[in-house]
């Protein structure tokens, strides 16, 4: 991971290859939460892990599948989606989106695999500008899905 400032100029960087706290394994989203917080969609080990501002590492999210796309809500209350992204080469399984609390409690999930609408193929970004209304973008189906939840 790297870390710039406004400026766009390199202040650190932390991480390694691997599976040990503080390693990754095929990175695919990166969130921040409105205290500094970074979320990292690390989907070869099967995780996100959260890291501080400054790259200390604090905690990780497990069973949430292989997490891909991940998108942190605004607001006073910020939730947390992560998709449990299939590989583009069988689109068959998995597939679903997860919604939690930053903490990593779950407090929903919905979708799976497919290539009808509420279906996905490998969900590789989430934009989630408020809680209740998610844009889904896919590669295996080539396209983007608003989504609108009701809670």
């Amino acid at each position: 991971m790297a870390k710039f400032d406004k400026d766009g100029k390199f202040v650190k960087s932390w991480g390694s290859r691997g599976d040990a706290q503080g390693q990754f394994n095929t990175v695919h989203g990166i969130a921040v939460d409105a205290q500094g917080n970074v979320y990292v969609a690390d989907s070869g080990n099967k995780r996100i892990q959260v890291f501080d501002r400054d790259g200390n590492f604090k905690t990780y999210i497990l069973n949430v599948g292989s997490p891909s796309g991940i998108c942190i809500t605004p607001g006073e209350h910020q939730y947390l989606y992560s998709s449990n992204s299939n590989p583009p080469e069988d689109i068959d399984a998995n597939g679903e989106i997860y919604k939690l609390e930053l903490t990593g409690q779950i407090v929903g999930k919905f979708g799976r695999a497919g290539k009808v609408p509420k279906e996905f193929g490998t969900v590789n970004a989430i934009d989630c500008r408020n809680e209740n209304e998610l844009y889904v973008g896919e590669i295996a189906n080539w396209r983007v899905q608003k989504l609108t939840l009701h809670p």
